[in-house]
């Protein structure tokens, strides 16, 4: 069943952006502040960047392939279902721990005003939220607009108001630790930038997805990522010393204390209810986010079955549901710097499996991986987040590390005894192999399925011509024939097709070749002519790898398109004519056409051509 594509552009940066602010920005810079000092500005901007270059990778997979499932669905299409598995179960646990910790962050702001354990409140609202979902209530999206400009209006205000508060002697030291601390603790809040995750999980349901995904993560990322700087430099330059002092002493409400001190009770009362509504959407829309995971991986078998159940009332993966709940109760007994540390870890090796994808994807040489939005600077850009991401896990000590590789170890567990037996799909790194040791290793599987996905993303709608194109012959000559003995050929295909005399259609292409070359270009040619009989047409793809000569203008073509009609078809094969035009008009046709791998992507090449349609 399709999703319904409802979310434009200001959707989508509500989305990532609501997502984003919460633990990240209201919890995390006391917990950072104790680790590096007055230099947390920097661990927040240098997590920006690293974050920017996973964004874009993470963009470019969205306009390509905007379906349910988010990271976890093009990993697997990129590297397989044994780096899927180990993907799927990782960003899990990325988005299942990051709505935990949301949800302590809420528990500790409504302490402030219900004098309750905070573990106890957490675990309340982990049911609590748990139970929406199952019951399928979901924010409304003007609601979420509506939230996310009214906090982006608070933090704002408060930049501007803490600004002349600003002490510079709360910055001496800048960075007591090091710089090892500032990058230990860029990787410590980067979960900070999870919530452009949860764009990548709701793609299907975005209008022109190709667009309004890359551009609407870009913007929320620039926005939040300059507010998360502004912010903590506020904070910190208001509060010094009192946002931390170890990892055991720290400010668990640092946003709050700072409006506080320089704006009084009332202002420790906004920015806390602000904190508690932005917890609010994050740890409902968290849970809704992870939970599709597991759902996903069931689908492709795997995982088991049970994960994709569907409740038949309510229509929401309840199970899913209920056990993506149960690990997020389990997860509110860890510290918050623990907390913090492994929704991290796990969120940057997602970013790393997307950089990786891109590579993989863009080098397998996909006829259809056709993205609306290409990472810049490839692959320099997608190298130097690796680089960096490598860096951030390994300067957050030795227990991120083993964190890491028991998750690894974990998802490559479920796949070897579980999902290896059971699941036989065609992936993109299979096609890299194949393009290095020209070794036949796959089928038409992978392409097929990016086909289907350009038409859904394109909202392409087949009209008689795909009809046509669908079912039409190909021919794809390898060795070097003069034009004579293309027309021979193809003449005697398209005479059994369409049923008529092979020596009279030879003739009909003959004369209408002496009549005027029928090259429009020096590379591309449509010979068309009218035959005897009512309701027939057809067309003829051919490659003639070695060229053809039609004239002294067009002695190379390798791109044929044949058309045969009888007279009352004439309309449609202007039609056609004006198809094929606009379809080799793009400025990638030769290259895709050359570089088709077989017959089917030849005709993809065309049915995945733009142009009008009936």
């Amino acid at each position: 069943m399709e999703l319904k594509r409802s979310l434009g552009l200001i959707d989508v940066f509500c989305v990532a952006s609501g997502a984003m602010i919460s633990s990240g920005l209201f919890i995390l810079p006391g917990i950072a502040y104790a680790q590096a000092g007055p230099a947390v500005v920097v661990s927040y901007l240098l997590a920006g960047l690293l974050a920017m270059t996973g964004m874009v990778s993470e963009a470019e997979l969205v306009s390509a392939m905007p379906k349910a499932g988010g990271s976890y669905f093009y990993v697997m299409r990129a590297m397989g279902p044994a780096v899927g598995t180990v993907d799927g179960l990782l960003t899990w646990f990325s988005l299942s721990l990051k709505t935990a910790f949301a949800l302590i962050g809420m528990a500790a702001f409504t302490a402030l005003i219900v004098d309750v354990n905070i573990h106890v409140i957490a675990a309340g609202l982990s049911l609590v939220f748990v139970m929406l979902n199952i019951l399928g209530i979901h924010h409304a999206g003007r609601a979420q607009v509506a939230l996310v400009a009214g906090l982006v209006a608070v933090l704002i205000f408060y930049v501007v108001r803490g600004l002349p508060s600003v002490s510079v002697h709360n910055f001496e030291p800048f960075a007591p630790a090091g710089m090892a601390a500032v990058f230990s603790t860029a990787g410590l809040v980067f979960v900070s930038y999870g919530g452009l995750l949860k764009v990548t999980s709701v793609a299907e349901e975005v209008k022109d997805a190709g667009r309004n995904g890359p551009l609407g993560m870009g913007l929320s990322l620039l926005v939040v990522g300059l507010l998360y700087v502004l912010v903590v430099f506020v904070t910190t330059g208001v509060l010094g010393s009192k946002l931390g002092t170890s990892p055991e002493q720290y400010s668990e409400t640092p946003i709050s204390d700072g409006a506080a001190a320089f704006m009084g009770p009332s202002g420790r009362l906004l920015l806390s209810v602000a904190a508690i509504l932005a917890f609010v959407s994050t740890a409902n829309a968290g849970i809704m986010a992870a939970a599709r995971y597991p759902l996903a991986l069931s689908r492709d078998n795997l995982l088991p079955g049970f994960f994709g159940r569907i409740h038949h009332r309510f229509k929401t993966p309840h199970v899913s549901i209920i056990i993506t709940g149960a690990i997020i109760f389990a997860s509110l007994g860890l510290k918050l710097p623990v907390l913090a540390k492994a929704a991290s870890t796990v969120l940057i090796l997602t970013y790393v499996f997307s950089c990786l994808s891109v590579i993989v994807l863009r080098e397998s040489r996909l006829q259809n991986y056709q993205p609306k939005f290409r990472a810049p600077l490839y692959p320099w850009l997608q190298i130097v987040g690796i680089g960096g991401f490598a860096l951030l896990v390994v300067n957050m000590g030795a227990s991120a590390l083993a964190a890491v590789a028991a998750l690894i170890l974990g998802g490559m567990f479920v796949y070897w005894f579980y999902g290896r037996i059971r699941t036989n799909r065609e992936y993109a790194l299979l096609h890299l192999i194949e393009r290095i040791t020209a070794r036949e290793l796959t089928a038409h599987m992978l392409e097929t399925e990016l086909k289907e996905i350009i038409r859904e993303r394109d909202d392409i709608t087949a009209d008689r011509f795909d009809d046509i194109i669908e079912k039409c012959a190909v021919l794809d000559i390898q060795e070097s024939i003069s034009l004579e003995e293309f027309f021979e050929r193809a003449a005697d295909t398209l005479s059994e097709r369409l049923h008529i005399d092979r020596d009279v259609l030879l003739q009909r292409l003959r004369e209408r070749e002496k009549e005027s070359s029928t090259a429009i270009t020096p590379t591309l040619a449509i010979p068309h002519v009218i035959i005897d009989g009512q309701g027939a047409f057809d067309v003829l793809l051919a490659r003639p790898r070695q060229g053809l000569t039609f004239s002294e203008t067009a002695p190379n073509v390798n791109a044929v398109f044949v058309i045969a009609g009888t007279r009352d078809q004439r309309n449609f094969h202007l039609k056609a004519l004006a198809a094929i035009a606009q379809i080799v008009q793009h400025p990638r046709f030769d290259d895709r056409w050359l570089s088709a791998k077989n017959i089917e992507t030849l005709r993809d090449v065309v049915l995945l051509g733009q142009r009008p349609r009936d």
